[in-house]
């Protein structure tokens, strides 16, 4: 038996569907998703807390669900919205469905509505505080709902999806043999995807993920050959303790940045960061590598990025999008650093970036 849900945007529009997921009600920010697989992978980003996540493609969920793709140990998503969502996968690592997983983990979704119609109006309009509904609540309500909710920007949500204790992590890529741990790194956890764990472990580094707030200092005393700040939600700006953590590493020890990573080092580098009008989300985002003088097609997921002119005789760019023109890479070789925007780990996405985890390994040992 079908159960109807409504979703309402801050803005004022409203769409009616079909829940899915687990029942009740949930507030975030309205993003849209443009990848056509990952699914599984998305739900589980701690980069997606505290937002409803639009998928773009036609129908989610037509290969199930498979325990050990995840990116965290649950959901990290605020809801979930789809035009279909399949109920019956066809796949051999087919574990459950989608359904069974959403409400498994206590997502709150809807299907059934015009996501075409959807993105349109978080392009034109931005990205926007939403609620999703299946109780029955008045249009009305929910639309006044959505517009009392806070947004992101002033948002410390890095320090509430970090872990509370280190921990280590041996795990490496599904089928491949790793290879020797031949180098200690540390991992801020501001959000961190499993994928980028498992790679460090494939290219040989014993790995330790510490919490968001843990001073340089703490860092340092383990003596680690390379330390990389990791993807997270919400607002860099907010952070607690970020910018300076992370300028207290400079100079002192390799550092990688990834997504919030790299935006905490602009920050820390004296740089200014911003909201962007609905973000980039996607796995086929084209990136211009100044360096190697190519393009990657690259996994995507922020809402905010870096100030360019901010940032003018402190790094050097290295990276830049090729859809809107925003900073997507930096480096400072006199400081043995250098972070990406964007997901070299290809959870989901294409494998173009991986050799950025190469990159990490040759500064650490001498290389250029």
């Amino acid at each position: 038996m079908t159960k109807k849900a409504t979703l309402a945007l801050a803005g004022g529009e409203v769409f009616e569907g079909i829940s899915v997921g687990a029942e009740g009600e949930t507030v975030g920010e309205v993003v849209f998703n443009t990848a056509h697989t990952g699914y599984q992978e998305i739900l589980t980003d701690p980069s997606y807390a505290g937002q409803l996540v639009t998928f773009t493609v036609s129908e989610v969920g037509n290969y199930g669900i498979h325990r050990g793709d995840e990116q965290a140990e649950t959901a990290q998503v605020a809801g979930f919205i789809a035009r279909r969502v399949c109920k019956e996968p066809s796949n051999w690592r087919s574990q459950e469905t989608l359904p069974q997983f959403l409400a498994r983990n206590r997502v709150v979704g809807i299907e059934g509505i015009d996501t075409r119609r959807l993105v349109r109006i978080l392009r034109s309009a931005g990205a926007q505080q939403g609620i999703i509904d299946s109780t029955g609540a008045s249009a009305k309500a929910l639309v006044e709902r959505a517009r009392k909710a806070p947004g992101m920007e002033g948002q410390d949500l890095a320090s509430k999806v970090s872990t509370r204790a280190a921990y280590r992590w041996e795990q490496g890529v599904e089928g491949r043999a790793p290879q020797a741990k031949k180098h200690e790194v540390v991992v801020v956890d501001y959000g961190v995807k499993r994928g980028i764990l498992r790679q460090l472990v494939d290219i040989g580094c014993s790995v330790t993920i510490v919490p968001s707030r843990t001073p340089a200092s703490e860092i340092l005393a383990r003596k680690p050959a390379g330390v990389v700040l990791s993807n997270g939600p919400g607002d860099p700006a907010a952070v607690v303790g970020a910018d300076r953590q992370a300028g207290d590493l400079l100079g002192k020890v390799p550092v990688m940045g990834i997504c919030l990573g790299h935006q905490i080092l602009s920050l820390a580098l004296g740089g200014k960061t911003y909201k962007l009008k609905f973000g980039h989300r996607g796995a086929n985002h084209p990136v211009r590598d100044i360096i190697g003088d190519k393009i990657d097609l690259t996994s995507q997921n922020h809402g905010f990025a870096t100030d360019e002119r901010s940032l003018q005789g402190k790094v050097q760019v290295t990276h830049i999008n090729l859809y809107d023109g925003t900073v997507e890479g930096i480096a400072a070789p006199d400081l043995k650093m250098f972070a990406v925007q964007y997901h070299p780990e290809d959870n989901p996405g294409p494998h173009d970036s991986r050799y950025l985890f190469r990159r990490f390994l040759d500064l650490i040992e001498g290389g250029r």
